[in-house]
């Protein structure tokens, strides 16, 4: 381990991204203080992390949406930079709960915002998402792209937050940079941590992996009617280890003062499309498992294909993907088989 650097805090340290990006944090040395309220996720993602990295990162059980408990933690803590995850997160049930999404996706960013500059902590990463774009008007999307009206209230706070973020750097002395993620998948090689949803998930891969071990007793795929060479949706499917560490990249360029603007925004995916097809049959390649599955009705809020322009990524903050699809799916089934 190098030496200690100040605290970085992880909000939703627990969850399936941050966890692997505290795993990856841990490896560089830098100190961690996680925040959850485990309303998504497991205490047990903790020990995960634990026998992972040899250290045991600072936990703290709080509710964001709490303003007085966000207060009291950075009196308590001394903070150097910020990765925010905590967040609703699913499409579908954005669309149902509108109201739920922006109380715990947007005040729960002002709040943390409100105590940073208040504390003057001046480094932030805000987990974004490739659904700020919309259906892009052209693929690969670069980071030009227009930012479209958002097709559902999940992406929507996405694209609020980013603004909120962009708005507060103009007159603060906080930077800040908005991974921009594709659609992660996979799990850490030790088996130790993955993707753990609560309920019916909401993702392909945890949907897919499911149906193999004989839980749900089929997938459905949303639409085959979609104007791509199988009929079903495209999207960039990245393994969250090396998404993890984007946010490495991302944090070192805003500690040692190499961000380029008050508010930066990357493309974090592989620059790859994948269909539910494509991804159903690279799933039986590597398992030998067959999937059984039906075609049912597209799902509101869902757009037709979206894979990432990564060169901008991979220019400034020197980082590129290093794992392959067949390797994301063969980490998400091998943590299914231990579930």
């Amino acid at each position: 381990m190098n030496n200690k650097k100040g605290k970085i805090l992880v909000t939703g340290g627990l969850g399936f991204i941050g966890s692997h990006t505290v795993v990856e944090l841990q490896n560089e040395g830098f100190e961690v203080v996680i925040i959850d309220d485990l309303s998504n996720s497991r205490i047990e993602v903790l020990d995960g992390i634990t026998s992972i990295t040899g250290v045991k990162p600072a936990f703290v059980q709080l509710d964001l949406k709490s303003k007085s408990l966000v207060t009291g933690f950075f009196e308590d803590h001394d903070i150097e930079g910020v990765i925010h995850f905590a967040a609703s997160k699913a499409v579908g049930e954005s669309v149902q709960e509108p109201l739920k999404y922006y109380e715990n996706n947007i005040t729960t960013l002002i709040y943390l915002l409100q105590q940073m500059t208040a504390n003057r902590v001046g480094n932030l990463i805000f987990s974004s998402s490739c659904t700020v774009y919309g259906q892009a008007d052209e693929l690969p999307i670069t980071e030009k792209a227009s930012i479209k009206p958002a097709e559902s209230p999940y992406g929507n706070t996405k694209q609020i937050g980013e603004e909120i973020i962009k708005d507060t750097t103009r007159v603060n002395d906080l930077s800040a940079i908005a991974l921009r993620y594709f659609n992660p998948i996979g799990g850490h090689d030790s088996i130790k941590i993955g993707e753990l949803p609560i309920g019916v998930p909401q993702n392909l891969i945890p949907f897919v992996t499911q149906t193999a071990a004989g839980i749900r007793k089929e997938l459905s795929i949303f639409g085959d009617d979609y104007p791509t060479p199988d009929g079903t949706a495209i999207r960039d499917y990245i393994h969250v280890v090396d998404l993890a560490k984007a946010h490495i990249s991302a944090l070192k360029r805003l500690l040692g003062k190499k961000n380029k603007e008050k508010m930066e925004f990357f493309n974090i995916g592989t620059g790859k499309g994948s269909s539910v097809l494509d991804v159903v049959n690279a799933f039986k390649k590597v398992t030998n498992v067959a999937l059984n599955y039906k075609i049912v009705g597209r799902r509101e809020g869902d757009i037709v294909s979206a894979y990432a322009d990564t060169s901008l990524a991979n220019k400034e903050l020197g980082w590129k993907t290093k794992l392959s699809l067949e390797d994301a799916l063969n980490s998400a089934w091998k943590w299914q088989l231990k579930q």
